[in-house]
């Protein structure tokens, strides 16, 4: 570790900012993903045009970070305050929007995220109850389908990191390949996986994910144990570099109740 104290949750939030460029029309979730958007916009992307899953747009959270994705510490300065339906249903499902960020509860090897429920086995022909029921999509399948890119945040922990979803929720690059050209996708599909351990980034060809870079904290053989498929480890691929004293600094900014702050 560094002299610079930090968590894994912060590192994995920077390394998501650091994805974010200056201008783009952005979507944020709520949590961690909303703490990445506007580290972002505090440290390096003054001029992202960010907005919520809600319809919440142009705004800087104020107080600290949103309990919800229309929360008053939102609302309070946004430029306009719409609904779901212009920021999904226009910006989003028309290819308008640059970069959104969703979270996971299982990611598999092409990037298919499952939030819907785990179940002990293949779902079969005909659907059948979960044996853990969970939040839904929300509006990532609509970030997944419309966005020209998308990032995954996640715990990296062999549970969450399967060879294949068993439920698709939101999806990634499918079965690999061209499969998302082929299905008609608007949007161009995920970009990264970034975890609380390392970055894994998709195979141009094969859309298969690889580990890109690992933490400081973490180690190539790290990630390979915690992931749930034979992970292979991308050309160039190194120690991811850690947090400035100017990024924690932004991040702590948003994040000014520490709400966030877990190791």
């Amino acid at each position: 570790m560094s002299a610079l104290p930090y968590t894994r949750q912060e590192m994995m939030a920077i390394a998501t900012g650091r994805e974010i460029k200056d201008g783009e029309l952005a979507i944020f979730g709520v949590g961690l993903s909303m703490l990445a958007g506007y580290f972002a916009q505090a440290h390096h992307a003054p001029n992202v045009r960010a907005m919520t899953e809600g319809g919440v747009y142009g705004s800087t959270p104020v107080g600290g970070l949103p309990w919800g994705i229309e929360c008053n510490r939102l609302s309070t300065n946004a430029t306009s305050f719409t609904s779901g339906l212009d920021a999904l249903g226009c910006l989003v499902a028309s290819g308008r929007c640059d970069v959104g960020i969703i979270g996971a509860a299982q990611v598999d090897k092409y990037g298919n995220v499952n939030t819907t429920g785990i179940w002990d086995g293949e779902i079969g022909a005909h659907f059948r109850p979960p044996k853990t029921r969970l939040p839904g999509a929300g509006g990532a399948n609509d970030i997944a389908c419309g966005a020209k890119r998308f990032i995954i945040m996640v715990t990296h922990e062999p549970k969450r990191f399967a060879e294949k979803v068993t439920y698709i929720s939101s999806p990634g690059y499918l079965e690999g390949g061209d499969a998302r050209s082929r299905h008609g996708f608007v949007g161009g599909g995920p970009s990264a996986i970034i975890t609380t351990l390392g970055i894994l980034r998709p195979d141009p060809a094969t859309k298969e994910f690889l580990l890109d870079g690992w933490f400081a904290f973490s180690s190539a053989d790290e990630i390979k144990a915690a992931t749930g498929w034979e992970l292979k480890i991308a050309p160039g691929a190194g120690i991811i570099p850690e947090p400035t004293e100017a990024e924690l600094a932004a991040l702590r900014q948003v994040d000014e109740t520490g709400a966030l702050r877990k190791q």
